[in-house]
């Protein structure tokens, strides 16, 4: 009980001195429990969405994917005949019965050709408009399409791009493009994750998505009274046999969960992972606390231990200290974690996506995941500095007021931090010379963590001589106050190292990602320079394949030499080594397409591979597979016919673009595929006449202007859009990072806050003798900006180390190209100086509004 009421009265003595570290436990755990509660309430809305949307059972075609949604090559979606509803009508147990069209791989426009797709990634969506729908859709205002040129749309998007009744839309499908006018608006009964829903009568709704009547996507099936989805599934299956899918409402749920899930597990991953780079730095802020307040209370300590105190006691003390430190932080830490995911949602409202803080899902685990890992991290942090109040002896502390610095201690951090630098360096080359790269991945997974861990556990070593040379270069240059901000840095070679560690981690990350992602642009720009023998690139950014209607007008543009039509299906390979392999990837283009796209072939010519029943297979499916040139290969197409097709050419499989492309030209594969299932385009290249580029590209784009779901580019537009997919994942990474190092800014906070307080006496004797409150502020500064100047430089360079590794990992995957983004790490390395000057406001203007009497008093 004694220990209890002592940790009790220090922990609230000092709560100014705590709060920081209060905050950086706030932080990260409410970035974790923000996490949880985000992902767990984005489960329930699509939970309640797909169970409220789905029917009783649902019949779809043999070609649905499990969720239902369009997997055709030519862009329509699987149907069946419009006979099946009379059969499933004649199944016992069924109390009604619906034949429905729906597609996602449709673009509507307005009336000035501008898309009306969410811009979220959520999908857009044309079908029939039926009773199933109705349960969870309310008109509004208007009424239901009845005839081709009306057409009626959801309220959220109706209100994003202000729509009204009467407006003219139009949607382009595989089949072609129809024009509605809007006849109703339709508001969400249940919370609408983001996607755009537009409905036609069910006669428009066939001809413009699949281009016949008499079809059907589904089936929607409502039970009698009493009897099971799962006997009413077994009752329609049995009528319809195997020629078709059948789900229960459960089966239809759980399809569609499954295709968010994934996205949803990698973000909410991902998201814990920054939360638990955030716990590693503040871990750090942790230890420095409980370091420096030990320190400051040896005397104190001491004087416990004099009248009695055990080592255990004093152990004790300090570690409840952090115990109560840990729960304040991790309670309000599950409260902002709360509000933390209520602002994401709000954040994804604003990106399209709506979900409804109705739906807010605190499950209980949430709060005691916070709780537990918040004061088990705190307490474990401050395990080294309680042990080290445990030691001081009562005499020492009666002589010192400080706790004396344990030399063998030193030597040992010395050695054990020097052999982790040298494992993880020598982990990292190891990776970077590694002939595969699942095995070099092992490799740098290990270098990263050695050498992370090595540069903290060596830091107090680095410090002196880098903050040596950091202060010849910057601090100098301001007199006595720059070397006293210099010596003072020096002072606590442990605290430095410490504290510059927090800024490092993160620093590191940045930097390593920077290169990578350099990298990764730098390599695709070349491989695009050097095998891209093409103008313009026209393709779909929503992934819609490219209709024959524009690539029809395309042909007419007069100021093209040539157009190269590119597509791929799936199809059932039969090797030389009597292996039978479903499902392979092949890719189909006009022979021109070998001119358009440079691929280095191993053996062979890729030209020939466009001859009659001839293909390519890229070198290490040959190598597995025993094929050489000659070698015939039988090839089930999808919805074809099967043919033999020999091997004219072998590409290498070190390549970025195309990677792994098996080729055949088009003619081949319209021999064995029907002309209704022929797959449409995935893109087109397009070559001007000479001299005739920039005439070309704004024909071009001309040309495809009732398309707009086309976009065309030349290859430095291609460039800069591969730059800006790689820089707007970057930004994402960075913000996530940045609650790491806001936690190492109050880590700097912090460390000077405290260390201001325990130089309270030395301040008051130097503002005695004549130091002005100005070149106190100045010093303090400075000492602050060296210290972050010292965390950047490790970070900085430890990130550049993994970033040059990673991308040897990357060249064996045919990203050759390393490049160091100079003008990012410049940037962050001055901008480490300004979060120093940032975070030494608050410390240095206390400093200078301390009464020197007071402070030459103080003991």
């Amino acid at each position: 009980m004694t220990v209890m009421k002592t940790s009790m009265r220090n922990f609230f003595a000092h709560k100014g001195r705590m709060a920081l570290s209060a905050i950086a436990v706030l932080l990260s755990v409410g970035f974790v429990c923000g996490t949880l509660v985000f992902t767990d309430t984005m489960s329930t809305t699509f939970d309640k969405l797909f169970a409220a949307t789905s029917s009783d059972v649902t019949v779809s075609a043999k070609g649905a994917s499990d969720s239902g949604e369009t997997t055709a090559d030519n862009g329509r979606p699987p149907v069946m005949p419009a006979s099946v509803l009379a059969e499933v009508r004649k199944a016992q147990g069924v109390k009604s019965a619906e034949g429905t069209v729906f597609s996602t791989s449709v673009t509507v426009v307005d009336a000035d050709k501008d898309s009306l797709s969410p811009s979220s990634g959520a999908p857009t969506v044309v079908g029939s408009w039926n009773a199933n729908d109705a349960r969870t859709m309310k008109i509004t205002s208007g009424a239901a399409p009845k005839g081709a040129d009306q057409i009626m749309v959801d309220a959220d998007t109706a209100d994003k791009h202000g729509l009204k009744l009467g407006d003219e839309i139009g949607v382009i499908s595989a089949v072609g493009t129809h024009e509605a006018k809007i006849s109703g608006i339709a508001d969400f009964t249940v919370t609408n994750p983001g996607a755009a829903i537009f409905y036609l009568d069910t006669k428009t709704a066939q001809q413009t998505l699949v281009g016949e009547s008499g079809v059907y996507t589904n089936v929607n099936v409502t039970a009698a009274a009493g009897v099971s989805d799962a006997q009413l599934k077994k009752n329609v299956t049995a009528e319809l046999g195997g020629d078709f899918q059948v789900k229960t409402a459960k089966e239809t749920a759980d399809a569609n969960q499954k295709d968010v899930e994934g996205f949803m597990n990698v973000m909410k991953y991902a998201m814990l992972g920054f939360a638990g780079i955030a716990f590693l730095v503040g871990i750090f802020l942790i230890i420095n606390t409980f370091s420096m307040l030990v320190a400051q209370r040896t005397r104190e300590i001491g004087l416990m231990r004099a009248i009695g105190s055990s080592r255990k006691q004093v152990n004790r003390s300090v570690l409840a200290e952090a115990l109560l430190l840990g729960l304040v932080g991790s309670v309000l830490g599950v409260g902002a974690g709360v509000g933390l995911a209520v602002g994401l949602m709000k954040l994804m409202g604003q990106m399209g996506m709506e979900l409804s803080t109705d739906d807010l899902t605190v499950a209980w685990t949430t709060p005691v995941v916070g709780l537990v890992l918040g004061v088990i991290v705190t307490v474990l942090a401050a395990y080294l500095p309680a042990r080290r109040a445990g030691k001081i002896s009562p005499m020492a502390a009666l002589r010192d007021a400080g706790a004396p610095a344990d030399a063998k201690a030193g030597w040992i951090r010395g050695i054990i931090g020097t052999v982790l630098t040298a494992g993880g360096a020598f982990a990292l080359y190891l990776a970077g010379s590694a002939d595969k790269a699942t095995d070099g991945s092992l490799w740098l997974g290990i270098g990263v963590v050695l050498s992370l861990i090595g540069f903290v556990v060596i830091g107090p070593l680095l410090a002196g001589a880098v903050v040596r040379v950091l202060g010849a270069v910057l601090l100098r240059a301001f007199g006595p106050v720059g070397r006293m901000a210099e010596r003072n840095a020096l002072r606590n070679p442990r605290r430095t190292g410490a504290t510059g560690a927090a800024l490092m981690i993160g620093l590191a990350l940045v930097a390593c990602l920077s290169v990578v992602g350099s990298s990764m642009v730098a390599s695709a720009t070349d491989q695009l320079d050097k095998t891209v023998g093409t103008d313009f690139i026209v393709q779909s950014d929503s992934g819609q394949l490219i209709t024959p209607q524009a690539v029809k007008a395309m042909k007419a543009t007069p100021e093209l030499e040539r157009i190269t039509e590119y597509k791929w299906t799936e199809a059932d390979f039969t090797t030389p080594d009597g292996k039978t392999l479903k499902d392979t990837a092949i890719t189909a283009a006009d022979p021109s397409y070998a001119t358009d796209l440079r691929t280095e072939t191993v053996t062979g010519k890729l030209t020939d591979a466009y001859k009659p029943d001839s293909m390519s297979v890229h070198e290490k499916f040959a190598e597995d597979h025993g094929i050489t040139l000659g070698s015939k290969i039988k090839v089930a197409f999808k919805d074809g016919s099967a043919a033999d097709l020999t091997v004219r050419a072998i590409t290498s499989s070190d390549v970025v673009i195309d990677a792994g492309a098996m080729y055949t030209s088009i003619s081949t594969m319209a021999k064995y595929v029907p002309a209704d299932k022929m797959p449409l385009d995935t893109l087109v290249f397009a070559t001007a006449k000479e001299g005739q580029q920039d005439a070309a590209y704004t024909s071009l784009k001309s040309a495809l202007h009732d398309y707009p779901q086309y976009t065309v580019r030349d290859q430095t537009d291609y460039k800069d859009a591969l730059k800006d997919q790689i820089g707007q994942l970057l930004n994402m990474i960075y913000g996530l990072l940045a609650l790491a190092i806001i936690v190492a800014v109050l880590g700097v906070v912090n460390t000077l806050a405290l260390s201001v307080v325990e130089r309270t006496r030395e301040i008051g004797l130097m503002r005695a003798i004549g130091l002005s409150r100005r070149q106190l502020r100045r010093m303090i500064r400075m000492e602050s900006v060296v210290i972050a100047l010292f965390g950047a430089l490790l970070g900085l360079g430890l990130g550049m180390g993994w970033g040059a590794t990673a991308q040897q990992l990357l060249a064996l995957e045919g990203l050759m190209v390393l490049d160091i983004p100079w003008p990012t790490i410049i940037g962050v390395f001055v901008g480490s100086a300004f979060v120093g000057l940032f975070a030494a406001l608050i410390p240095a203007f206390r400093a200078g509004r301390m009464n020197v009497l007071n402070a030459i008093a103080t003991e």
